[in-house]
């Protein structure tokens, strides 16, 4: 995670300064990395190697995934 999050890494200006909002970049990186990446060994994302997800996410996907989290933020 610290070689692909250049957040972590301390040598820009681009860390979070809010608590919540690295608490944010980090769950969409984990959600990128597992269901939108292919993995250079396998030739799959990590979620279709363990059989959770049948096909691979595009970026479209992810977005759709934060708009429906922010619609039901919104309601309650």
């Amino acid at each position: 995670m610290r070689q692909n999050m250049r957040r972590f890494t301390r040598l820009t200006a681009g860390h979070s300064k809010k608590f919540a909002n690295h608490v944010h970049m980090v769950s969409l990186y984990t959600v990128w990395f597992n269901f939108v990446k292919v993995s250079t060994t396998t030739k799959v994302s990590p979620a279709m190697a363990s059989g959770i997800e049948t096909r691979l996410w595009d970026i479209a996907d992810l977005t759709r995934l934060v708009e429906t989290y922010e619609d039901a933020a919104r309601v309650t």
